[in-house]
């Protein structure tokens, strides 16, 4: 799950301008942003509750994430820097948008029918839903699948930035941008409600906005005199790592917070659903039949509490703006911190009461486990503000400190982004293994995320510098 840097827009030079386009035009010309982001929803909710039915170990599930991060310091730059540069009749970035969404509609469809694929390769000669055994080449292929998906994403989801600001036109990238993320949003919602029913192999939703996305987004093809007259421009991973030494004053503890902040999020990104599943709903992935459809009901019930998570999260983002006027960027990205570090002491406490760790058998208890399924889906609610925050707050401030300088976007959002796969690398290497350590599934790993949360609070008050934020934009993050 990583942010990728943003791409330069149309006034650069390097062709004629776009035609003007409508309002309508442009909210259709970014629908494609609802397609990715469907996308990324299936993965946050299916990835670790549904590989452990193919007989991969709990605690190397968080492994597979590595491709998140990876393909977020890799695949964007080199998109960004070839779609730059792209001379096709298509324009500069519809022919990365086409292939890219082509590419994930053929990841899903191998995640989707994995189970399938390994039958038909011989991993048992038993009815699926009966089998409870190992299945290699049904996980090999869904392995094949999500990074598939994965690195795809990435292929799209610069480039359709970068088409967003290029359209933007008298409109104003304002305007475009919240087009963008109402988009985000509906792909969010899209992709929660369908892991919540089963139904997400069937979606032709990604199928639809790329096509309306390729027959409203008109661009004008780059002049390839243009085109190499920017050959020698440095780009890429390159250039972010030696542009690091003109970083903003303030930048680097911007950083430090941003890293704080992302390592006391991703143990729930990761395992929020399976946690659902396992410490909420007491079910096995790989145990009896009632206990595999109470893992698969908690997993079910999870994704409907990222579906309200995200309705709150688009309502949310409505406030941040007027909040940081009032309070200030700091205390509102503080505050989000201290919101976080409550909810994941919360999880942990209903984990080890749902599991008898404070004595008795209150999990016996009908009117005990409704209420304690009521609190975790609640919890999911409860997040959604400072996770709004969190895809905010963190962009804008790194964009005032930019602009400080007199610009170095690029370079500056580029760096934030190491700042956010490097955590991203540090949980899924080491979660799995520290929770399996303790014995106790998914506990230990957000019990750590309390106190980084309590870390990223603490040091957001003292090393965040003081900025008024007067237009916070919804700039990126999944």
């Amino acid at each position: 799950m990583a942010v990728g840097m943003e791409l330069d827009g149309g006034g650069d030079g390097k062709g004629k301008a776009p035609p003007q386009i409508s309002l309508p035009g442009l909210f259709l010309a970014c629908m494609v942003a609802g397609g990715v982001q469907y996308g990324w929803a299936l993965q946050l909710s299916l990835l670790t509750p549904y590989v452990q039915t193919l007989g991969i170990p709990h605690a190397l599930t968080s492994v597979m994430w590595l491709c998140g991060p990876i393909a977020g310091l890799i695949v964007q730059p080199c998109v960004g820097l070839y779609s730059d540069k792209c001379t096709s009749s298509l324009g500069r970035r519809r022919p990365f948008i086409l292939t890219g969404c082509i590419i994930i509609c053929l990841s899903v469809i191998v995640i989707g029918f994995s189970s399938d694929i390994g039958y038909a390769l011989g991993d048992t000669t038993e009815d699926c839903k009966v089998y409870r055994g190992p299945r290699y080449h049904a996980a090999a292929a869904f392995i094949l699948g999500f990074w598939l998906l994965d690195f795809s994403n990435n292929t799209v989801q610069g480039p359709a930035r970068a088409l967003m600001a290029d359209l933007s036109g008298r409109h104003g990238p304002s305007a475009a941008n919240a087009i963008f993320c109402s988009w985000m949003a509906l792909g969010n919602i899209l992709g929660y409600s369908s892991g919540s029913t089963n139904d997400w192999h069937k979606s032709v939703f990604l199928g639809l906005s790329t096509a309306v996305t390729m027959v409203f987004a008109r661009e004008v093809a780059l002049d390839p005199v243009a085109a190499k007259r920017n050959e020698g421009e440095a780009s890429g991973p390159l250039a972010v790592f030696k542009g690091m030494k003109h970083l903003p004053v303030g930048m680097p503890s911007v950083l430090i917070v941003t890293g704080l902040t992302w390592l006391s999020w991703f143990p729930f990104i990761l395992f929020d659903t399976d946690w659902m599943g396992r410490e909420i709903y007491h079910g096995r992935p790989d145990g009896s039949p009632a206990e595999v459809a109470a893992f698969q009901e908690g997993v079910r019930q999870g994704a409907f509490g990222l579906l309200l998570n995200s309705i709150v999260l688009g309502i949310s983002s409505f406030l941040i703006e007027p909040m940081c006027r009032r309070l200030g960027a700091r205390a509102v990205w503080v505050m989000s911190s201290a919101i976080v570090c409550v909810a994941m002491a919360a999880v942990s406490v209903l984990s080890a009461w749902s599991l008898g760790d404070f004595g008795g058998s209150v999990q016996d208890a009908a009117a005990t486990e409704k209420g304690l399924r009521a609190s975790a889906l609640a919890l999911f609610v409860f997040l959604g503000f400072p996770f709004a925050v969190l895809c905010s707050v963190p962009f804008a401030v790194t964009a005032q400190l930019a602009a400080s300088r007199g610009g170095g976007q690029g370079l500056c959002t580029g760096v934030l982004n190491i700042s956010i796969v490097v955590p991203q690398m540090v949980i899924a290497l080491g979660a799995g293994p520290w929770d399996e350590l303790f014995g106790k599934g998914n506990i230990p790993a957000f019990a750590v995320a309390s106190v980084f949360a309590a870390a990223a609070a603490a040091a957001g008050l003292v090393m965040l510098p003081k900025i008024s934020v007067r237009s916070v934009s919804m700039a990126g993050g999944h």
